[in-house]
């Protein structure tokens, strides 16, 4: 029997409406010459970009569906839809939330898809609504979710109040929260590091809901200096088709330049900004002609600050 649970996107739109109008005439009233606040392209193209992944998301879903009814049909376990096992439910989707945007940055063909909703050099509210077309990618991290018995009707409530809490953490106009709200819970102050281009707070902060994931894995940093939004090469279009594709056409071309297989591979399935090392000569320690391959580096807590940001956008 599915479950009959609501709509929380659909419940939500008014609110969502309602505080996109606040934030932007807080800005009118209240302007912040060092907030990256809006502009008017930049805020259309984050509204097209949400509306076009709602038309998609509903193709993907089809495939995606026959898949979690099939592994579903296939399991003998069975979770119940009460109130303290959607609570659970909410908390396990939240882990496995935690790795599928972690691996959507690590993952070069995978970041293609999460990157669109970081191209925007603007931090606000519409920027929460800049949602890639391409989402079929997320779903293999939930498979576990499925096998353990969840309902993916309770699996999607899980997912759609998930998104609802992060809205609201795209904004400058809340600063720092008390500090038990900022140990636990993902806030605009620790979601701002995670949209900011620096070095020091690439691929960080990748928590929805709680943060607690990020201190217990490592990729946690705390809001020091003022982000600076965007990717460390920013595409400079608001074209929402370029926005939508523009990795996937790199990926493309880096795979036609590469000489050997593993180097394709490498531009496909490795970092966004790893390079294979140029091939040694005689003498250096490596074969002529060997090629060795290395990841960049994510900079660690304690040399992030100094580490040089790594292209990730060709």
């Amino acid at each position: 029997m599915e479950p009959n649970l609501p709509d929380v996107v659909l419940w939500s739109i008014p609110a969502f409406v309602l505080l996109t109008v606040i934030e932007m005439v807080s800005y009118r009233l209240h302007p912040d010459e060092d907030a990256a606040g809006y502009e008017t392209k930049d805020a259309a193209t984050s509204l097209t970009m949400g509306i076009g992944s709602l038309g998609f998301d509903l193709l993907w879903k089809i495939p995606i569906l026959a898949i979690y009814m099939g592994v579903y049909e296939l399991t003998p376990l069975r979770v119940p839809v009460l109130w303290w096992t959607v609570l659970l439910m909410l908390l396990a989707q939240d882990f496995f939330y935690y790795w599928s945007h972690r691996g959507h940055h690590v993952i070069r063909i995978l970041w293609a898809c999460h990157v669109v909703h970081h191209s925007s050099e603007k931090f606000n509210l519409t920027t929460a609504l800049r949602q890639p077309w391409t989402s079929a990618t997320v779903w293999p991290f939930y498979l576990p979710l499925i096998a353990c018995g969840v309902h993916p009707a309770a699996l999607a409530f899980c997912q759609s109040a998930n998104l609802v809490y992060q809205f609201w953490v795209h904004t400058e106009r809340v600063g720092k929260l008390p500090r038990p709200f900022e140990y636990v819970l993902n806030t605009p102050s620790h979601h701002r590091v995670h949209h900011a281009s620096q070095g020091g707070y690439l691929d960080r902060n990748y928590g929805g809901i709680l943060i607690v994931w990020d201190r217990m894995f490592g990729s946690f940093a705390a809001e020091t200096e003022r982000p600076v939004y965007g990717l460390t090469k920013n595409i400079a279009t608001h074209n929402p088709l370029r926005v939508a594709t523009h990795e996937y056409a790199a990926i493309a071309r880096d795979v036609r330049a590469a000489d050997t297989w593993s180097e394709r591979a490498g531009r496909v399935f490795r970092g966004p900004g790893w390079q294979p090392v140029p091939k040694a000569g005689a003498g250096e320690g490596v074969g002529a002609g060997a090629e060795v391959s290395a990841p960049a580096p994510v900079p660690s807590a304690a040399t992030a600050s100094a580490a040089p940001a790594p292209e990730r956008t060709p």
